[in-house]
């Protein structure tokens, strides 16, 4: 429930009530009354087939005379005549039963090719016609031409049948241009039963009618004298769009009253197609077949003849729902973050009304629709992973109204000499951990030499380079550890297990027993003097059990691929984790992290060896001891990025695998509250949240996937496939947009870069979507995936060798380029519908393309990529910003 209005605030209540205000305004607009002009009078005939919910005569599910029955007497009260389109599989029910309620009936017989059927519908069409006086018109075919089941000469010996058999007047159905192409046709039959609809030719609502006008008087003056009846003539309240053609129920009651208006002047017979609405008509003529209907499935009317007509009537229901659930969740949201100034309480306030009306506006959709059993999976999975970029896009809001609009930072640490806070007194001692495996010799020593000038009283330093199978790499390295006194120790371990947390755990063994604090640096790392003495006071704190500097990097400076690559890295530092440290929640990293040793080896019994990200799942249990984190937001040491492109993936591929391991061991502590210890709820909630971008990335490769699956359908069987805008592409394309102009607001706040070194971190961030993808995927299905080492100082890689790494993601992008371009040879560019859908697609190949680009950036000479930079805007020959 709400918190009490107190806590809310005059302000709080004053940007509920503006937001509230604000959606019932959409909707209401959203669905205003259209004005068009009233039909008062008698329809003269609706196409009838009484297919109630649930049938299909594919599945050989028809109608009962009881539901006909119900049908006619309700259509009635409206029409003169129905038209039927069989005499089989009970439609033969149809005229008896309308002699009943004073009904005429113009009998179908179905020819589809089949001469058993064709020849039943044939004699049945005559038998029923002979028995039932009230059916005064009989059509033998219905677009049997159109869809080449039969040839004229054929369909002209069952018109010849029928006419001989009984007294009725014959024709047989078909669209106008038919008519117009088989004169001989015309002249076997006694009147023309035309089929004129303006949506299958895409003309828009307001040129129907003189569409409409303009065949018929095409057909008139082909044919004078012949008598024209519209044996089917409509609109659709939904499906996609065709040319200029649109569909929804207000374009479907604006052109049936037009129509009636037109037919009443001009004296026309026809059928208004149909009376109600046939879901199963959706597995051959896509969705737009199912609402044809004047009356609803369920037979209520959609719109009414007169007076004003609305596209949705139960707008309010709706606009209510979606008002009260987002005022509980503004209220929950407003009464608990008085931290936040009134922008960002109204910004973080508007985004929880948008996703409730969006999702409410989503659900109205989908639950509109006629769904079967195989749908309604797909609906559920649709939901699922809606559900899951609904959570990423509130999460990521929040972030930013916390960082950009928060008044104070309630957990904000220095550096020792600089805060006043923290005692003096003696410091314990350290033993730093560096694990190495097959590294470049003069790359660790320079990391030794930093260790060396450490300005701190007492410490030692142990090497533990594991696995290494060429002795050239490791044997100077020992060297350097023998001359540099007792203080440097160093290990060589052959085919040990446990990767990097095998390594760690063997040091641990071999610490000086005094040590009481464990220090962890990365092998390329070349740290500050000062370390350890600005950051070792916060250990006198008995409650500290872990102390983490930022990761940061060195020689990236005229390397665009690995400038790009250290501003993505730096944005979880100025960003995430100094959000995470807010509630005590960050994450530890391998390097740079300084450790209480009593936490580390007496309570938690070490690293955890089964994990391959073992820093971040140690800082998980550390947290769930219930002790504090501390986060000094300094550079103290800075190592080296991957040198290419693959190098960059594999890093990133192992970090999201060893997250899906630590939430597949430690899942009950995320997810599940503790009575007494534990994870707090906000320490749960940033690593839950923390790890949902990548699932929002694998939700994006599945809606590619899904995208492409359903451009096959559209252009290989577009009347089965309609273009799901809305509902498929546009909640995941919205969360992307979303995370990228956020990270870019963030960025420009909160990390010291220049706006072209904001554009390069959010493409290399962009770059890795499908490697998350793919981590997150392996994490699930193989939990004992190989560690992947990240290799330092690589050589610069072939430009060939630069679309090999990205060949993956390159090819995504081609294949949604395909679809693209087939979309418009399917549909053409003047259909809105195509073009959107086509927008989207290109819009997914973003990440993909980013991939490629970044690789390619990677692999091109750097005089090369220094010219393309001078080209772009935001760029200058002065030197960007540099990290502090």
């Amino acid at each position: 429930m709400p918190a009490p209005v107190t806590r809310i605030g005059l302000s709080g209540l004053l940007i509920a009530a503006l937001l509230i205000l604000a959606n019932i305004g959409y909707w209401s607009w959203s669905n205003r009354p259209q004005q068009e002009e009233s039909y008062l009078g008698e329809i003269r005939g609706f196409s009838f087939s009484p297919f109630q919910r649930g049938e299909d005569p594919a599945k050989d599910k028809y109608p009962t005379p009881s539901e006909i029955n119900g049908d006619l007497a309700l259509v009635s009260k409206d029409v003169r005549s129905v038209r039927t389109y069989s005499v089989l599989n009970g439609m033969d029910e149809v005229a008896p039963l309308a002699r009943h309620h004073n009904l005429r009936v113009t009998a179908g017989a179905w020819i589809n090719g089949d001469p058993e059927n064709d020849k039943a519908e044939v004699d049945g069409v005559i038998k029923l016609a002979r028995a039932n006086r009230n059916v005064d018109h009989i059509i033998v075919g219905n677009e049997a031409l159109l869809r080449a089941d039969i040839d004229i000469d054929q369909l002209i010996q069952y018109l010849r049948k029928v006419r001989k058999g009984q007294r009725a007047p014959v024709s047989t159905a078909e669209p106008w241009h038919v008519w117009l192409k088989h004169p001989e046709l015309v002249r076997e039959v006694d009147f023309m039963a035309v089929h004129i609809l303006p949506y299958w030719e895409g003309v828009p609502l307001d040129q129907s009618m003189d569409y409409i006008l303009q065949r018929y008087h095409e057909l008139q003056a082909a044919y004078p004298g012949k008598k024209i009846v519209l044996t089917e003539v409509g609109w659709p309240s939904a499906g996609k769009t065709r040319g200029g053609a649109e569909t929804g129920i207000v374009n479907q009651g604006r052109f049936l009253r037009q129509f009636l208006n037109l037919a009443r002047e001009n004296n026309f017979d026809y059928f208004i197609m149909e009376a109600f609405d046939q879901p199963y008509k959706q597995s051959f003529e896509g969705t737009v077949g199912a609402y044809w209907g004047v009356y609803d499935v369920d037979r209520k009317p959609k719109f009414p003849m007169s007076g004003t007509l609305k596209e949705f009537k139960r707008w309010p229901m709706l606009a209510t729902i979606s008002s009260v659930i987002g005022l509980i969740g503004m209220l929950l949201y407003l009464s608990s973050h008085d931290n936040v100034s009134m922008r960002g309480r109204l910004f973080y306030a508007a985004l929880i009304q948008f996703v409730v009306t969006g999702s409410v506006w989503m659900g109205r959709e989908l639950f509109d629709q006629y769904l079967g059993p195989a749908q309604i999976a797909v609906l559920i999975a649709l939901l699922t992973a809606q559900l899951i970029l609904i959570i990423t896009l509130l999460s990521e809001g929040f972030q930013i109204v916390e960082l950009l609009f928060a008044r104070r930072f309630k957990r904000r640490f220095l550096p020792f000499v600089s805060d006043p806070a923290v005692a003096p007194g003696p410091l314990p001692k350290v033993s730093i951990h560096i694990p190495a495996c097959n590294e470049p010799p003069h790359m660790v020593i320079q990391t030794l030499e930093s260790m060396a000038a450490q300005e701190y009283p007492d410490f030692e330093v142990l090497v533990i380079d594991n696995n290494t199978t060429d002795e050239a790499l490791w044997r100077p390295v020992e060297a350097w550890c023998a001359a540099a006194g007792p203080r440097f120790k160093f290990f060589h371990l052959e085919k040990w297990p446990g990767f990097k947390a095998g390594a760690l755990n063997f040091a641990l063994k071999h610490t000086d027993r005094q040590a009481e604090v464990i220090g962890v640096i990365d092998s390329d790392y070349v740290v500050r003097p000062d370390w350890l003495k600005s950051l070792m006071p916060y250990f006198r704190r008995p409650e500290v059990n872990f102390v983490q500097a930022p990761q940061d990097h060195r020689e990236w400076q005229g390397n665009a691929f690995k400038e790009m690559i250290n501003w993505e890295y730096a944005g979880f530092f100025h960003i995430g984790m100094v959000h995470r440290n807010e509630r005590n929640a960050i994450i530890q990293h391998g390097t740079m992290t300084l450790i209480r040793r009593t936490a580390l080896e007496e309570q938690l019994g070490g690293w955890a060896e089964w994990c391959i990200c073992e820093d971040a799942e140690l800082g998980l249990r550390l947290l769930a001891l219930g002790g504090e984190s501390v986060y000094v937001q300094e550079v103290f040491g800075r190592g080296l990025t991957p040198d290419s492109f693959a190098g960059y993936k594999r890093q990133r591929f192992r970090w999201v695998y060893g997250a899906v391991q630590i939430i597949r061991g430690h899942w009950r502590a995320l997810l599940l509250p503790r009575s007494k210890g534990g994870l707090t709820f906000a320490q749960r909630y940033h690593f839950v949240t923390g790890w949902l971008p990548w699932l929002a990335d694998l939700m994006h490769v599945v809606f590619t996937a899904g995208a492409l699956f359903w451009t096959i359908g559209l252009v290989v069987a577009p009347k089965r496939f309609d273009f799901p805008l809305t509902l498929f592409l546009a909640p995941a394309l919205g969360v992307l947009g979303f995370k990228f102009f956020g990270a870019l607001w963030l960025y420009r706040a909160k990390v010291p870069c220049s706006p072209l070194q904001r554009i390069g971190a959010a493409l290399a961030a962009m770059a890795l979507s499908f490697t998350v993808a793919r981590g997150i995927v392996a994490g699930i299905l193989s939990p004992d995936k190989p560690f992947l080492r990240t290799p330092k100082c690589e050589d610069r890689p072939a430009l060939m060798q630069g679309f090999l790494m990205a060949w993956e993601e390159s090819s995504i992008a081609g294949l949604l380029f395909i679809a693209s371009i087939a979309i418009f040879a399917a549909y053409g560019f003047m259909n809105l519908e195509a073009r959107l859908w086509a927008l989207m697609l290109m819009a997914q190949s973003i990440p993909y393309l980013s991939a490629l680009i970044t690789s390619l950036i990677a692999a091109l000479p750097p005089a090369t990529i220094e010219r393309i930079r001078l080209m772009l805007p935001f760029t200058s020959r002065q030197s960007a910003p540099q990290q502090t």
